[in-house]
């Protein structure tokens, strides 16, 4: 599966944007300004236990935070 087909499941699953789980992220103290400042598995334990992601997608989303978009 492509990244941008994770993104578009997750958005489908979830009814959030990447823009929208980013604000999220970022209101946890998990990013700021781009940078992130924390471990991987504590934002994909959050995005699996809070909005029921898989592992693949979860992973997705960090990568998306990190600053890939393709």
């Amino acid at each position: 599966m492509s990244f941008t087909t994770y993104i578009k499941n997750i958005e489908e699953k979830t009814g959030k944007s990447p823009e929208d789980f980013q604000f999220l992220a970022d209101k946890k103290g998990f990013t700021k300004n781009g940078t992130i400042n924390v471990k991987a598995t504590e934002i994909i334990n959050w995005l699996k236990e809070d909005f029921s992601l898989g592992h693949g997608h979860a992973t997705a989303m960090y990568a998306y935070f990190k600053g890939k978009r393709e």
